[in-house]
């Protein structure tokens, strides 16, 4: 789908921030720097997700709390997450000078939650309500801002672990799930659908499936809500006449890729996925080494 940024992207909001709050905790007072970027997990349910990002805060694990404000509120306008997808990011700070030393974890602050929207598949237009949003905001986990160095991590938002649509409803839940990776550990896994494996989807050519990363060796493939959920699901992309995926910010290490064209849509009175019995191909192994890409090819069903 081809998805414009909504008016306000969060490299604007980095060329706005401003930073206030204590000093932090560290090493004895010494600094590093640290980027923070942005990136969504793709997800192909929806055509937009918008939210409005208005500042960010940091946790020392041993100091006051460190924030980050936008000085134009008057600008402030909302960002579409699904143009974050496919390994795009937007920088959210970059080489920020920080108090070294660990940190409990980041958080995105969120704006005025009546500015929040889905658009569905169908072009409809639909509140998303974010529980306890306007305080506590997305957080995700902690990191380490090295003495005297530098480091870079994006925020993985898995917009397709988090939306939530109960039934009945005209409306959508965020429930955040987020990964804080380190950009010099992770690495991507990218690949193709031959054309004999689409072949035996019976509406490929309105749903082409998607590619489901599990961590490790030999995983038996299942679905989300499942004992062994994917860490990723990555959509099948067919907007440039191929059928192709991209996984992008895996941790280094084994995993299993399969391939499912069924559709995860079952749902439980709250709008939270349960897990169903999709038929995936078999498995193919794959490593994933820092910087680097895995081309992992997807030709046939067994």
């Amino acid at each position: 789908m081809n998805h414009s940024l909504k008016l306000f992207t969060v490299t604007a909001l980095a060329s706005a921030l401003a930073a206030c709050g204590g000093s932090g905790g560290g090493d004895s007072g010494s600094t590093g720097t640290a980027s923070f970027n942005l990136t969504d997990a793709a997800v192909d349910s929806v055509q937009e997700v918008n939210l409005t990002i208005v500042g960010l805060e940091l946790q020392p694990a041993d100091g006051e709390r460190i924030s980050f404000e936008v000085n134009n509120p008057e600008n402030l306008q909302n960002i579409n997450l699904l143009d974050l997808q496919d390994g795009a990011v937007e920088t959210l700070l970059a080489d920020q000078e920080l108090p070294s030393g660990s940190y409990e974890w980041i958080r995105l602050k969120l704006g005025d939650e009546s500015t929040f929207s889905v658009i569905d598949d169908n072009g409809g237009t639909n509140d998303l309500f974010v529980p306890s949003g306007n305080q506590r905001g997305l957080q995700t986990s902690g990191f380490v801002v090295p003495a005297g160095g530098s480091a870079n991590f994006t925020i993985d938002f898995d917009v397709r672990k988090s939306l939530i649509n109960p039934p009945g409803l005209n409306s959508y839940l965020l429930k955040p799930v987020l990964r804080l990776v380190d950009n010099a550990e992770v690495g991507t896994i990218k690949g193709t659908i031959g054309q004999t494996l689409l072949a035996t989807c019976d509406n490929a050519n309105a749903y082409a499936g998607g590619v489901y990363i599990f961590e490790g060796t030999d995983v038996t493939p299942d679905d989300l809500g499942s004992e062994n959920e994917p860490l990723v699901v990555a959509p099948v992309d067919t907007e440039i006449g191929e059928y192709d995926y991209t996984a992008a910010f895996l941790p280094a290490g084994d995993y299993t890729v399969a391939y499912t064209c069924d559709m995860d849509e079952r749902q439980d009175a709250e709008g939270n996925m349960i897990d169903e019995n999709l038929d995936f191909t078999s498995g193919v192994n794959a490593e994933v080494i820092k910087g680097e890409e895995t081309t992992v090819d997807l030709t046939a069903a067994d």
